[in-house]
């Protein structure tokens, strides 16, 4: 009897300690409110052959004229700047094999996406294109200078009326989220844990959303595949649930159902949920 109740306490005491470490955080209701039941489009409403490329002004103006939401990706540039874009390097978009972070604004300027007209945006030029009644997720690519990239991400954010949260791959930008602007929603972003490169160790921890602890994050985004119990934990504490990147062999009216905002890409589905009867 003795042995069992010992055992009965350690699965307690293992099971307490799961569930500290994949909690999500408290938000408030009016900051969830705008993204409950819409559909962000990724990186703008952009074309699968990039004809109007992602992470584009056009993409985004055709997202806000569309009613959607938008979800977009940003960095800095080698002087500084926040910029709109998605990969560490340029050879995919603009056939340089340079990193970002390696070239000034002003070089960056000179190159075109995906061989089109349109060049990389600054932030603050997307979020102008977007507007303030257009809900953006911001999400912050990790780098060299993560405390450079949240503290000038914030400060813009503070300058403009708009209707915003951040959130990203790397708990230790959410976590300064968490530290420094506790009243801006913040979300973690996780994948299936064979979808990470580095070590075994961290894409462990980061698929099973075990760092959680250090952030709180207040939704969780999680590719559309992810099936794991520390996800199903976490979700059973209820953050708002958003789902990635839905595409069109997806099903996406039951992504959409399930989950509280949906990031698509190539199709267009309704703006909006309509609410269940």
């Amino acid at each position: 009897m003795t042995a069992l109740i010992a055992a009965l306490c350690a699965l307690a005491a293992a099971l307490g300690t799961w569930a500290f470490l994949v909690a999500p955080g408290r938000s408030r209701a009016d900051a969830r409110a705008p993204f409950l039941g819409r559909a962000c489009a990724h990186r703008g409403l952009y074309a699968a052959d990039q004809g109007v490329p992602e992470n584009s002004l056009t993409a985004f103006a055709a997202a806000r004229a569309a009613g959607y939401g938008v979800e977009l990706d940003v960095q800095l540039s080698k002087d500084g700047d926040v910029v709109v874009f998605h990969d560490d390097d340029l050879l995919r978009a603009c056939g340089v094999n340079a990193r970002v972070d390696a070239l000034t604004t002003k070089e960056l300027f000179a190159l075109r996406l995906f061989g089109t007209g349109e060049r990389m945006p600054l932030f603050a030029e997307a979020m102008d294109a977007l507007g303030p009644d257009t809900p953006v997720i911001v999400e912050l690519k990790s780098g060299p200078n993560n405390d450079a990239l949240c503290r000038k991400t914030l400060g813009l954010l503070r300058g403009i009326s708009g209707t915003y949260c951040v959130e990203s791959f790397d708990p230790r930008i959410v976590a300064w989220f968490r530290r420094h602007a506790p009243d801006l929603l913040r979300g973690q972003l996780v994948m299936p844990v064979s979808f990470y490169e580095g070590s075994r160790l961290t894409a462990f921890l980061l698929g099973n959303l075990l760092l959680n602890f250090l952030a709180r994050p207040q939704f969780i985004a999680r590719e559309a595949s992810l099936r794991a119990p520390s996800l199903s934990l976490c979700l059973l504490m209820r953050p708002m649930r958003v789902v990635w990147t839905v595409r069109p062999e997806h099903d996406d009216a039951r992504l959409f159902r399930e989950n509280d905002a949906m990031i698509f890409e190539h199709f267009r589905p309704a703006a909006k949920r309509q609410p269940s009867v």
